[in-house]
């Protein structure tokens, strides 16, 4: 069994690895296996296929990373409609206490109403963004 034939079942091993875990970072070590796996064919000794295989499998990685973390996240669950009907609903809110929560009657009962920081506390509507605990963290419409 030829050198390239071992690094494309080694690849292929990564690949069907990832998919049972659904871990993208073992997708990378695949694109750096099957550069070793090329480097095999191109006729590079042993040495120099691992050195080809672990650089690029490791840029890879980096990359990916880095890609990653430029994303923004996830929204959080407590904000999503289809999770909590109160979001996205509008209240209007008279008057905010000294430290920035306000009282809401709201669906028959009084919540406490914070806002999003960065926001000064004005007399108006907002509307409900999330629900932090038994809290209302609203912004302003």
């Amino acid at each position: 069994m030829s050198e390239s034939t071992l690094w494309w079942l080694l690849a292929g091993a990564a690949v069907a690895l990832e998919l049972f875990t659904g871990t993208f970072y073992l997708l990378m070590l695949a694109v750096g296996i099957a550069a070793g796996a090329l480097a095999a064919h191109a006729g590079f000794g042993i040495t120099a296929q691992i050195i080809v295989a672990a650089v690029v499998g490791s840029a890879a990685v980096v990359g990916w990373y880095l890609i990653k973390r430029r994303r923004d996240g996830d929204p959080s669950v407590r904000s999503m409609r289809s999770v909590n009907l109160d979001v996205g609903e509008v209240l209007h809110i008279d008057e905010w206490h000294a430290d920035g929560t306000a009282t809401v009657k709201y669906r028959g009962a009084q919540w406490t109403v914070i806002q999003r920081p960065g926001n000064a506390p004005t007399p108006g509507s907002y509307r409900v963004a999330e629900l932090v605990g038994s809290r209302l963290l609203v912004e302003k419409v």
